[in-house]
């Protein structure tokens, strides 16, 4: 398993890129962040990363018991570090591990379909797609224009269990 964050996570997403620095393109295990990392690779990379850090932390924020008062504050000071509970995976979805009860997001549907786990998740609604049976749901990329905080806001009720999905 090849990502940043969490190597006992309750909520992994998936996302067919990593950032393009070269400690990412040799990284071959889960690797934690550090506090500052986030900061470090948006300042490298740019917007892309920006909108993917900060969306993974509103949606985190909301799943998670924590003392920040502020998704920015949590996003900056837990997301991927260790023991958060969540990891943000580059590898192919085959390569993890099964973990009893967690979620795995797969950012976007033309990567579901990369990985092959597209064939098996019905539609819930808003871009979200879901397969109960395995924990996975397939969400628009991680961008403010896919995912749009009423579908972010959809995905944290899923998550929570909140929202039943209906077939």
């Amino acid at each position: 398993m090849v990502g940043v964050g969490d190597r006992h996570y309750r909520v992994a997403v998936c996302i067919g890129n990593c950032p393009d620095m070269p400690e990412f393109q040799t990284l071959d295990s889960l690797k934690p962040l550090e506090y500052g990392d986030i900061q470090r690779i948006v300042d490298a990379t740019g917007n892309h990363w920006r909108k993917i850090f900060n969306i993974f932390a509103k949606l985190m924020y909301q799943l998670d018991k924590h003392t920040e008062t502020t998704w920015q504050d949590y996003r900056d000071c837990i997301l991927l570090q260790q023991g958060c509970g969540h990891a943000l995976i580059f590898s192919s979805f085959e390569s993890l591990p099964p973990s009893d009860g967690a979620f795995l997001i797969v950012a976007g549907k033309s990567y579901a379909k990369e990985l092959g786990v597209f064939e098996s998740v019905k539609l819930l609604g808003e871009g979200i797609y879901i397969d109960t049976s395995a924990n996975v749901i397939v969400t628009p990329y991680f961008d403010y224009r896919q995912l749009s905080n009423r579908k972010l806001d959809m995905l944290i009720s899923l998550i929570k269990g909140d929202l039943k999905p209906e077939y």
